[in-house]
Parts: structure tokens; sequence; C-alpha cells
């Protein structure tokens, strides 16, 4: 076994013939929003992981958790790696929850296992650097096969999933709001996401 580092992630090759790994997923996501802003949005600004390439950032991103534990690690697990977690009841109560379902079965490129080495990809692809992402994900959308988006892992939990769908499906979103963590009826559902994660309530 080499001992050398892997380096950055390569680039995509030509996928067009490669079989992509798909998996249907009809389940409810989840997701985090500020109340200023609707539940749902396609970015396109370049500054996810899976968002489309540069230059012309060609269509929208909807990012997703397939749990509520998820979506909180993905909201406020940025900027706790290496340091101290807290979170704030004002923080929790600034952030709505929204329970995201889709009108038909999502078609999803599957990088969470096998997959990622039937595409020639790796996990550096779910954890490097985004620019060499946004060029997967701009390979994997123009495939023939017009996968809805990509299923994933968490960065901050492995354990759980996420997705990254294309606004090819935006017309089949539906929504339903779930309040906040902060709300008391989540009180038990946020004392294990705090216990699950070691964060600290102030």
């Amino acid at each position: 076994m080499s001992s050398a580092s892997p380096g950055p992630h390569p680039l995509p090759s030509d996928l067009r013939r490669v079989a992509l790994p798909l998996v249907e997923r009809d389940a409810p996501w989840y997701r985090h929003h500020k109340p200023e802003f609707g539940p749902i949005f396609f970015g396109r600004t370049g500054e996810c992981r899976f968002d489309a390439p540069p230059p012309d950032r060609a269509y929208g991103v909807l990012y997703l958790a397939a749990d509520v534990h998820c979506a909180f690690v993905e909201t406020f697990g940025h900027g706790h790696v290496g340091r101290g977690r807290l979170v704030t009841t004002e923080a929790l109560a600034a952030k709505r929850l929204v329970e995201v379902r889709f009108t038909r079965a999502l078609r999803l490129v599957d990088l969470t296992e096998s997959g990622l080495a039937r595409i020639g990809a790796d996990l550096r692809l779910c954890a490097g650097d985004y620019e060499v992402a946004q060029q997967w994900s701009g390979a994997l959308h123009d495939h023939p096969a017009a996968p809805d988006g990509l299923l994933y892992r968490s960065r901050h939990d492995p354990g759980r999933l996420c997705a990254a769908v294309y606004d090819r499906a935006e017309a089949h979103v539906a929504t339903a709001p779930r309040g906040t963590l902060a709300d008391p009826e989540h009180a038990p559902l946020l004392a294990d996401i705090l216990k699950t994660y070691a964060f600290g309530l102030w």
C-alpha cells in the first residue's frame, strides 16, 4: 500500500458512456432556512459543494438532509470543527425547519458507497475541493441519464445522507413547515441531537 498523499481529486473524464449508479428515493427530506426567505432555494451562487460549475452556473441546486439530525449538523456544524460546540436558542429560533417531499421519486447518483468507484471517483469528491466537486456536478448533471441530483454522505456525520437536487426536479417539490428546533414540541428531538453531536445549548 502506497504511503504517498492522494493529492487533490481528479477532474471528471467523459462520463457520457458510463452507467451511472442511480438510486430512487421517495422519502421526506429536511432543511433549515431563514424566515425572511422561502423554504426552497435552488442556488446558483457557486458557494456550495455541488453547485453548477463556472462560468455560466447553468442550473440551480437544492441541498437537503435525509433526517433532522443531519439538517442540524449541516446547518450548525460549520465553524465548529476543532472548536467548542455551542448553539444558542436564538440561533435555533432564527432558522425554520421544513420537511421537503417530491411528488415523484428522485433518481439520484449514489455517491455513498461503491457508486463512487463505478464513476472513477472517491471520497475526496464529497469532502475536498469545491471547484473539483462542481466540475463533477456539471458532468453528472449533463449525463444522458438526466439524474435529479446526487446522494452523498454528510461531511460532518458520514453516517447520515444528504442530497444535492438539480432544478430539473423543481416542479415536483412540496413542503411542510415544522417550526424551529427551539419550539417546545421539539425538545426531546433537540435533546437527542445535542447529545449526539456533543453540543451545548446556551
